[in-house]
């Protein structure tokens, strides 16, 4: 992305981009899916029951409205921007030697649990507001090569390059498309009622438990599509080089974590104690990043969608989708630091690339543009929507009783409006 993008890293290609979203991704050695073209007019032959009522002109009006607030933060990005997201990494490189530094007197219990603490809050910037947002090009328009989606390595032990294609190019294209988001589950877990239940689906509380400490562990190994391979749509070379990859990083984290602290703590006698620490701290982070995830993807309310209904989707289509398959967490400033803003997950899945700490102010916008056209706006405390979605798990553990109707729960539409008058229609939108 440029200073003058104009439009979202991860959407769907518009009908003229045709030709090149038919070659896109494609390589000698992997089948990368194609993304869709978003129609010029029109719709799904079938849209969401949550927007059934939306007639074909709302939805291109709301598509509207939504690319004008994107080409105002876009154009109104500026050195305030820049100084928060260096600021942040400050504060979360200060915490991570400090922390580092502590465990290195760690045999005292103050030191492991300053330390322990310390590590932890920095692993957790780095990976939810630094990291993923930064690996989102959401600071690319600043042109510092230090802070930009091409040359960042995070903190997690799957390569950046391999999380960029599953999560920015196939979840944030695909969002909650069954058959097609592999997030929706992450190719282990039944997240929808949708989804064939199998036997082997009693184990996913279970699963979940064990997923939620070694969450960076579940998702390096999802980030391999070992699915694609056996489904033919990747290549055993492609994936003997994504283990190459994998293995060097998994390589470089040992030895930050498990080698190089733990050594430099030897000698104030607190080598195992600062093993522990950091192990302690991946666990934190990974606990907490698995239950930021899940808020935002699983509670009650999020929707999901089938190919039909994305058939013929328009922009404003696409936004409407990105809207019912995601759900925010109410909190505190704090709160919306230490997730990575995906607290804002409705606001971040229709614009992945505005930088993060726009997304509160896009917030107050997309409720008032939710309430206006009768769509539902999913949100909720931290401990609810972590209630919700672990619920999910369990129920969804076992067979369907009674399909329930897919249709937001938590959210209640509001009565539709006489609309106002049309804005222009945005350039460059796609």
């Amino acid at each position: 992305m440029t200073a003058t993008t104009n439009r979202p890293t991860t959407a769907p290609t518009r009908a003229g981009d045709a030709g090149a979203a038919a070659t896109a991704g494609a390589t000698a050695t992997t089948i990368r899916p194609r993304k869709p073209v978003l129609a010029a007019s029109g719709g799904p032959v079938k849209r969401p029951s949550a927007a059934a009522h939306l007639s074909q002109a709302d939805v291109e009006r709301l598509g509207q409205e939504l690319d004008a607030i994107r080409d105002r933060i876009i154009a109104s990005r500026g050195a305030k921007d820049a100084a928060y997201i260096r600021r942040v990494i400050r504060v979360q490189r200060t915490l991570e030697v400090a922390g580092r530094a502590t465990l290195l007197l760690s045999k005292k219990k103050t030191a492991f649990v300053a330390g322990t603490a310390m590590l932890s809050i920095a692993k957790i910037l780095e990976n939810m507001e630094i990291g993923h947002n930064v690996l989102h090009g959401q600071w690319d328009w600043m042109r510092d090569p230090d802070i930009h989606s091409t040359t960042w390595e995070w903190d997690f032990v799957t390569p950046a390059a391999a999380w960029k294609h599953t999560h920015n190019d196939l979840h944030h294209t695909w969002t909650n498309v069954l058959g097609k988001d592999k997030d929706v589950g992450y190719s282990i877990l039944r997240m929808d009622e949708d989804q064939p239940w199998h036997f082997a689906h009693i184990f996913d509380p279970a699963i979940n438990m064990v997923l939620a400490p070694f969450f960076e562990w579940g998702i390096a190994i999802y980030d391999l599509e070992l699915e694609a391979v056996k489904n033919g749509e990747k290549s055993t070379d492609a994936l003997k080089k994504d283990l190459k990859a994998m293995g060097r990083k998994v390589l470089r984290q040992f030895t930050k974590d498990y080698a190089a602290t733990p050594l430099a703590a030897v000698p104030f006698g607190s080598g195992k104690q600062a093993l522990l620490g950091t192990f302690t701290a991946n666990a934190i982070r990974n606990v907490w990043a698995h239950s930021v995830i899940f808020c935002g993807h699983f509670p009650d309310g999020v929707d999901t969608f089938t190919e039909e209904e994305i058939e013929g989707e328009t922009r404003g289509d696409w936004y409407i989708r990105q809207m019912l398959g995601s759900a925010n967490i109410s909190g505190s400033k704090l709160m919306h630091l230490m997730t990575g803003n995906l607290s804002h997950q409705i606001e971040h899945h229709c614009f992945p690339d505005l930088p993060s700490n726009r997304y509160h102010e896009v917030a107050v916008e997309m409720r008032e543009i939710c309430q206006r056209y009768g769509l539902p706006y999913t949100t909720g405390p931290l401990p609810k929507q972590v209630y919700e979605a672990w619920a999910k798990v369990f129920r969804l553990a076992l067979p369907n009783r009674q399909k329930r109707p897919k249709q937001a729960a938590k959210a209640v539409n509001a009565p539709v409006p006489p609309r106002r008058a049309s804005l222009p229609l945005v350039a460059n939108v796609g």
